[in-house]
């Protein structure tokens, strides 16, 4: 049979590994044609990245040298890209006139780098990450140091910003999403990721998003749409590839994202097959190496002649390539109905295993820190293996199959009693044994107190249990501290203390540092977990709109049928004609259908639909109004009467003063919602005295309830103290809000918070310690500069549009109180 031409359109690690393939199977059957946009032999671009570190050299990662070519007898024409192909005469032409004919063509063009459609993105010094020219730009720029800016925290942009590092360079990473790699991980390894890049001294800015790069002549750096500015000597753009499909779309060849072939790798035209990142099969686009070598040997299989070789698409996995961060992802870890999940933290170690499973086999797993059972995993994952028979042992790896172990409390008992249990406070299994028996001690928080064992870092709470339960046998009551949720065995007190401790600074460190046995939480502990962190690290953490329930979410309050409530705050229960004059257009023009008073002193707009949320609110807005956070756990509303202004018995300015404390205090989140009430007298008719926080005004000042209810409880407030003047009374009910903001559970109502820690608790913090009552007062001060935010208006600015979607996608509902 006569020698066949074949002609290969680039020259990459794809088409490389299928001529491989031919060769070795029919080393005579064609005569090759390369045709290569580069001016180089084939290479590996998986090893850029050690080339860019200074690790290799090009010579180390040449996958195909000339000789290579010259023994087979492959005409590789270097530089010439391919602009031209002619099915008709079934030629191939390059940008230099060079032609070519075949019988069979092989497309292998593969992919683009994506580039942000910004000012400036054209200015010299911003370079892609795609393949050597790339890294020879990095590699010149950061011989004479400065500072690089890597726009894109996926698997390139990491490998970039760590091989800028290393070679000297101050490197800032910006990343649209809020967590790095978010394709390849979730949220928890998102979150570890990114405290191992800083610690290589590596800048990580998520949820940054760059709205134009700065310079004249050369780029000088970043601008964010909020305003940060990153100085850069070199921007480096890695935020994506595209497939490289204009020469297939201008030949006329079926063209979607990608190239479209069918299994057998060829395109709409029998003569012509298609492979590597070009390439979209059955609506999937590939750009990790081991899909494109499986799509290799299905096109040297259909050139040999098996016409039974198929491409059935591909399982991928991940691996950082960045020394020191052990890192694996494989298969499908997104949250979806019939899933279920096997979660393993180490904390201490900084380990996290995650595996996803459905119906009994494994879908996807996410490996950090320690990685080696992946490629186990990943092969279950391929062959849709059965892991019924090792569920309870599966997390632990393939090391542990077969009967080995794992029973936790077998291996506290076989401790010595020299084992350092705590290492934060060097206390060992013996004295925490002791104690327990010398003193009688029944539970954790006992042993916390006398033995200081899990009382600093907490991540030895669990095995200090194990030691206890192995002392007190079927005595020990683990429940005497109830958990957060399933996900967690530790408290709502707990966790608050470890938050502060531990300086952790977001649900996904929380998660980690603490040992959550989920991988990104459930709708009771997310919630909590948001609160606590808003309140102990105002202006450093971002509210999580995510994790709060709808309600809070959309900034009104669902009703049954699904249309919503709107209550626009009327300070101090005051309004205007202005204000009315607003409410009613708002009324007549979305022909809302219910108008009702509320107990608060507001007006209450009922059957709002919610595609009429945004218009409802602009209208509001433009009257002076903002939300009335009828919806919040937060402040509502603060009940006045009209006191010494106009009732004949008022002695004080209950009105004022109700106004003043509202406008202080709104937008500040608390445990769970809060009402107050100003009663100008002794008459209460503002009904001061069942109030989460209540006022009574009297001849001499102003005397301060709390702690009462009018719901479900029925409770009347406790005297908490005595003030002279307004300013005094703001001071102590602003302290007593920050200690309750401080010390109550999520959801606690204050009643219930004053309950479990005691009245005399309270009023000695607040009352009879004016130090720390200014203190707390200070640290409510500073919450606020960053709580007194209307969202009401920031929706209507468009500021946080994205995050108003349609109830179906909201993760946590829960029906209007």
């Amino acid at each position: 049979m006569a020698t066949r031409s074949l002609v290969v359109v680039g020259n990459g690690m794809a088409p490389g590994r299928a001529l491989e393939r031919l060769f070795e199977a029919a080393p005579d059957a064609f005569k090759v044609t390369i045709f290569n946009a580069e001016p180089r032999v084939n290479y590996d671009r998986i090893m850029l990245s050690p080339v860019l570190a200074g690790e290799k050299g090009f010579e180390d990662i040449v996958i195909h040298d000339d000789a290579w070519y010259a023994e087979r007898g492959v005409t590789l024409h270097k530089g010439r890209k391919v602009v031209a192909i002619d099915r008709a005469a079934k030629t191939v032409t390059a940008e230099d006139g060079t032609t070519a004919a075949y019988d069979e063509l092989i497309i292998a063009t593969g992919s683009q780098p994506f580039m942000l459609p910004v000012p400036g993105q054209t200015l010299p010094g911003v370079v892609a990450y795609r393949d050597l020219d790339d890294v020879e730009a990095m590699l010149a720029a950061a011989r004479k140091g400065g500072k690089a800016v890597v726009i894109g925290g996926g698997l390139l942009g990491l490998e970039a910003a760590a091989g800028l590092k290393a070679q000297g360079m101050d490197v800032v990473v910006l990343h649209l999403m809020p967590h790095l790699m978010e394709r390849q991980l979730d949220q928890a390894a998102g979150y570890l990721l990114e405290r191992a890049i800083a610690a290589r001294g590596i800048t990580v800015h998520c949820k940054a998003n760059t709205h134009e790069l700065l310079g004249v002549d050369r780029v000088t750096g970043v601008r964010l749409d909020d305003g940060t500015i990153y100085e850069a000597d070199i921007v480096v753009m890695a935020v994506g590839v595209r497939p490289n499909a204009d020469l297939a779309r201008k030949a006329g060849l079926d063209v979607n994202r990608g190239v479209l072939v069918d299994d057998r790798m060829r395109t709409s035209d029998p003569s012509i097959f298609a492979l590597g990142e070009c390439v979209e099969h059955r609506g999937a686009v590939y750009g990790l190496v081991a899909p494109l070598y499986e799509m290799a040997k299905v096109v040297a299989a259909q050139l040999t002649g098996d016409a039974s070789a198929a491409y059935r698409g591909s399982v991928t996995a991940t691996k950082l390539k960045v020394t020191g961060c052990d890192l694996y992802s494989a298969g499908d870890f997104a949250d979806g109905p019939g899933r279920e999940e096997i979660v393993l933290r180490d904390p201490a170690a900084g380990v996290y295993k995650r595996l996803v499973l459905k119906d009994d086999v494994i879908i996807g797993a996410v490996l950090y820190g320690d990685t080696a059972d992946g490629p186990w995993f990943f092969d279950m994952i391929r062959q849709k293996t059965d892991v019924s028979a090792m569920r309870q042992t599966l997390i632990f790896g393939q090391s542990y199959q077969g009967g080995a172990s794992l029973d936790p409390m077998a291996a506290v008992a076989a401790l010595p009693d020299e084992a350092e249990i705590c290492g934060c406070n060097g206390v060992c299994k013996g004295t925490i044994s002791s104690i327990i028996t010398a003193k009688g001690l029944t539970g954790l928080e006992e042993v916390r107190a006398h033995t200081k064992a899990s009382a600093s870092c907490g991540s030895c709470t669990g095995l200090v249990e194990q030691v206890i339960r192995l002392a007190l046998g079927d005595a020990y009551n683990p429940a005497a501290v109830q958990p957060m949720c399933g996900c967690t065995e530790l408290g709502h007190d707990d966790v608050r203390r470890l938050i502060r401790a531990k300086s952790l600074k977001s649900i996904p460190a929380v998660m980690q540092e603490l040992g959550w046995k989920t991988s990104c939480g459930c709708a009771k502990c997310r919630p909590a977990l948001n609160y606590y962190l808003v309140c102990d690290w105002p202006g450093e953490y971002e509210d999580d709109n995510q994790s709060r329930f709808v309600n809070e979410r959309v900034h009104a309050n669902i009703q049954k049928d699904g249309t919503f409530s709107v209550v626009p705050r009327m300070w101090g229960g005051l309004t205007s004609a202005k204000e009315l004059r607003a409410i009613a257009d708002v009324v007549d023009k979305f022909a809302i259908p219910t108008v009702k008073v509320t107990g608060g002193q507001r007006i209450d707009l009922l059957g709002v639909q919610k595609q009429d949320l945004p218009a409802v609110w602009a209208d509001l807005n433009a009257a002076g109004m903002i939300s009335g956070a009828a919806y919040a756990k937060g402040l509502r509303t603060v009940k006045t009467c009209v006191g010494s202004d106009w009732c004949r018995f008022g002695t004080q300015d209950s009105t004022g003063l109700g106004v003043k404390l509202e406008k202080f205090m709104w937008g500040s989140w608390t445990p769970a919602k809060l009402k107050m009430g100003v009663s100008g007298c002794p008459r209460n008719c503002a009904e001061a005295t069942c109030k989460d926080i209540g006022v009574i005004c009297v001849d001499s000042g102003y005397e301060i309830h709390f702690g009462g209810a009018a719901g479900l409880d029925i409770k009347g407030t406790e005297v908490l103290g005595h003030a002279r003047s307004e300013a005094e009374a703001i001071e102590i009910i602003a302290a007593l809000t920050q200690l309750y903001r401080e010390e109550g559970r999520y959801l606690e109502r204050i009643y219930k918070w004053a309950k479990r820690v005691g009245a005399p608790h309270i009023r000695a913090a607040v009352v009879d310690d004016r130090e720390k009552r200014r203190s707390l007062f200070e640290r409510f001060v500073v919450s606020q500069k960053t709580a007194q935010v209307d969202p009401w208006a920031e929706r209507v600015a468009g500021k946080d549009a994205h995050e108003f979607k349609p109830l179906e996608s909201i993760r946590f509902i829960q029906a209007a109180e």
